[in-house]
């Protein structure tokens, strides 16, 4: 999920109903799960896609905090 930040993977979960998780998994401490909901079009809505690229943001500046 490039659209989201570098190291971004997605999840597609098929069960009638289609579920996605965005996670990031490159990072040897933890897998961290950015994102998980239900998709209910096509195309991911933005609003997903912008919530994803927050929590990576956030969590990019957490590890920046702890290191210095």
């Amino acid at each position: 999920m490039t659209s989201i930040g570098s190291g971004v993977m997605e999840i597609r979960i098929h069960t009638g109903v289609e579920h996605r998780v965005f996670y990031v998994a490159k990072f040897e401490e933890a897998v961290y799960v950015l994102h998980a909901f239900e998709k209910k079009g096509q195309k991911t809505s933005k609003r997903d896609l912008e919530l994803g690229r927050v929590r990576l943001s956030e969590l990019l500046a957490q590890r920046r905090e702890k290191q210095a």
